[in-house]
């Protein structure tokens, strides 16, 4: 029907098989005239306890702020007398609006549901599903937008690109390099003092360059990134969230995932190896120092004898890993980012989350990779 912006509000409470009916007529909004609430609060507060109200919206025209507040003074007269507001009959942006005002009654209703040990454990497994789907679907997404930056077909600008490449490889190498050398002098240090009980001094080398090259020189670099950029990732893209630069991306038709997502993943999978082959060559370099400085082996046998036991499998092996790493990380700081909360703690949440779920599948990714390794003969 078409809405007079002349015609006056109008209440009437009429009998609805055992409850009231709110008849609402005219435009309620906060310029108009709008009638006296009080004969009708009054009739409200003597309703019958669990009697029902509901509302008739047919004969409404314009409205705004005011039409919530009259439902809002209404439902909460009922209740001070034991009834119950049904507010279908509204219109749909009045009853959005009042579920949004509603918001935090609900959340302690939850709260209050979830008191029980099994109401904390439903409540628990419900969180887990969710976050379970919301982790599958973020990945789904990504490799779709991996398949656009592969066509060429990428919102992602090439100075940003080179710039994630500056922050995650050459920024990142002294940290690396520094951690990585005192590992190898800790693994040769222990390794020597338990070998001379045999004179074999010599097999230091084979025990720091295996354990480097195919376990701690992946395991050390993705610790060390998960840490420095998975809290870089994480935090960057947190604070666009609470900033609302997500949303303003999303309404310009820019994907945030292929904007902000794409250029960090695939960064990060590049640069890991090459950090992780520095980090080989240094924790070996810090494995020799140690040798020579305690026992009997020169520079030269110590590298002759990590040629021969350290093969180019042994080094591959690791290199893979730091790229499955590499991956890890950028996926669990730019999930973690995107899925922040609003409010000023949630960015710092969001990073201390992202480093520990890099770290806690590096580390299930690394047994995994063992066991596979070891069942393959590689």
């Amino acid at each position: 029907m078409a809405k007079d912006a002349k015609r006056p509000a109008e209440v009437e409470l009429r009998e609805d098989g055992g409850g009231l009916c709110c008849v609402l007529r005219g435009n309620w909004t906060l310029a108009a005239d709008r009638p006296q609430l009080r004969p009708v609060l009054a009739d409200l507060r003597g309703i019958p306890e669990g009697a029902r109200l509901r509302f008739d919206a047919a004969e409404l025209g314009d409205w705004d702020s005011a039409l919530l507040i009259l439902v809002r003074r209404c439902r909460a007269a009922v209740e001070e007398a034991g009834g119950a507001v049904d507010t279908e009959g509204l219109p749909e942006g009045a009853r959005r609006l009042l579920r949004l005002s509603q918001g935090p009654t609900e959340a302690a209703e939850g709260e209050a549901a979830a008191d029980s040990w099994f109401g904390r454990l439903g409540m628990g497994g419900i969180a887990v599903a969710s976050g379970i789907g919301a982790y599958f679907q973020f990945v789904g997404q990504l490799v779709l937008d991996l398949g656009a930056f592969a066509r060429g077909d990428a919102k992602a600008r090439l100075k940003d690109f080179l710039f994630i490449l500056q922050q995650t490889g050459p920024r990142a190498l002294g940290i690396v390099c520094l951690l990585s050398f005192l590992t190898g002098l800790i693994i040769a240090f222990i390794g020597v003092i338990q070998l001379q009980k045999f004179a074999a001094d010599i097999y230091v080398a084979d025990l720091v360059g295996l354990a480097t090259t195919r376990e701690l020189g992946a395991v050390m670099t993705g610790v060390i990134m998960a840490g420095r950029t998975g809290a870089a990732f994480a935090a960057q893209i947190g604070s666009m969230q609470v900033n609302e630069e997500i949303d303003a991306l999303t309404t310009f038709g820019i994907s945030p995932g292929r904007f902000l997502v794409v250029p960090r993943v695939v960064a990060l999978v590049l640069m890991m190896p090459l950090l992780c082959a520095f980090s080989n060559f240094v924790a070996i370099f810090g494995g020799m120092v140690v040798a020579m400085s305690i026992s009997d082996v020169s520079a030269l046998q110590y590298f002759l004898q990590v040629e021969e036991a350290v093969g180019l499998n042994d080094f591959f092996v690791g290199i893979f890993k730091s790229a499955v790493f590499g991956a890890i990380i950028a996926l669990a700081g730019c999930y973690r980012g995107l899925h922040c909360g609003r409010d000023a703690g949630a960015v710092g949440l969001a990073a201390t989350s992202a480093v520990v779920t890099a770290i806690t599948w590096i580390v299930v990714a690394d047994a995994v990779f063992a066991v596979l390794f070891h069942n393959l003969g590689i």
